[in-house]
């Protein structure tokens, strides 16, 4: 019988493969403390992640923060941060209107803003004991379809939304953070039994409800109705989607002191949970420098709060804007509010 040489890997021990792992050992030791050491922070956002996702990317990016965020409906945020109390694991509040932070800072849960932040837009976009700012501006709007209603024809006021001729052809979210912030605008402003017959006058003239300002948009922009409750820039996105050529639909202003030109806030807190840290500091000043709010500007046409950064083209300076005489701080009775559309049918 002929000897034949084993292959040599017959003869291989996993020495080799045993060093090899000891070698690898260290890297992905240091990979893993490379990972534990990034600082983090919890944000709950009732922006979108679509919206906002890639701006904490952005932020990651430039300060090695990782931004772990819980996307919400605003108002439900607020409400499990107000049940969470002083034990609540989110470090940042990133609403979606003014109502809800105020909710918020009435329950004593906002630590005091850095310094430089608390002061960083004026005095009507952030809360006077400096507890939340506003970092961006939104205006209320009527769009409506011009081959439907002609300029002329359109409501100068939101209370004449609930006239007869507008039955069925008025588009409302009532799940939406900034139809509730405008409804407490108008509490505030003209009291609960004004806005409760004007909420009960749009179920009455059978009012279509959307989830969103976006769809809303849409069905004026398709004829489907003719007049809807939104925010400005949902427009001016779609404009610079298609073109403002291929743009069925307009917006109009109300007249000032309308409830319908109330002029809002995305704005943000800092938990006491949060403690004193450094993370969710770093997070509201990079929020408020100038770099971020021309990105606002470019990417979602919001209104820049912090002065001296330009508008987007074809929006009416801010300061053009007079909705109801009520500060946002006064827009903290949420609950209520949400109360109210729900024994009116709305919600």
């Amino acid at each position: 019988m002929r000897w034949r040489r084993p292959a040599p890997t017959r003869f291989r021990t996993p020495a080799a493969a045993v060093l090899a792992v000891l070698l690898a050992l260290p890297l992905v030791a240091a990979c893993n403390r490379g990972e534990e050491a990034m600082p983090s922070l919890t944000v709950y956002s009732g922006r979108s992640e679509q919206l906002v996702g890639p701006l904490f990317r952005q932020f990651t990016e430039q300060t090695g923060i990782k931004v772990e965020a819980r996307y919400g409906d605003t108002a439900e945020l607020a409400a499990q941060i107000l049940e969470e109390g002083a034990g609540s694991p989110a470090q940042v509040f990133f609403a979606q209107d003014a109502g809800a932070l105020g909710a918020v800072e009435a329950a004593g849960l906002f630590a005091p803003l850095p310094a430089g932040a608390s002061t960083a837009v004026p005095a009507d976009y952030r809360a006077p004991d400096g507890t939340w700012t506003g970092v961006t501006g939104r205006a209320r709007v009527i769009a409506y379809d011009p081959q439907q209603v002609p300029t002329a024809d359109v409501p100068q006021s939101v209370m004449e939304l609930t006239d007869p001729r507008w039955r069925g052809q008025v588009a409302v979210a009532p799940t939406n953070a900034s139809f509730q912030a405008f409804v407490t605008a108008m509490r505030v402003a003209d009291g609960d039994d004004v806005t409760r017959r004007w909420l009960e006058g749009l179920v009455r003239n059978d009012a279509q409800r959307f989830e969103k300002n976006g769809l809303i948009l849409d069905a004026v922009d398709a004829g489907q109705v003719k007049l809807g409750l939104i925010n400005h820039y949902y427009w001016y996105e779609k404009a610079a989607e298609v073109g403002a050529a291929g743009m069925r639909a307009k917006i109009a202003f109300t007249k000032p002191g309308d409830p319908g030109s109330l002029v809002n806030v995305a704005g943000i807190g800092v938990l006491k949970s949060a403690g004193d840290d450094a993370q969710s500091a770093t997070f509201v000043e990079w929020l408020l420098s100038p770099e971020t709010q021309r990105w606002f500007v470019t990417n979602t046409y919001e209104y820049p709060l912090v002065p001296n950064i330009p508008v987007a083209e074809g929006l009416p300076p801010l300061s053009s804007l007079r909705g109801p005489d009520v500060p946002l701080a006064d827009l903290d009775s949420l609950p209520a509010t949400l109360s109210m559309l729900e024994d009116v049918g709305l919600l």
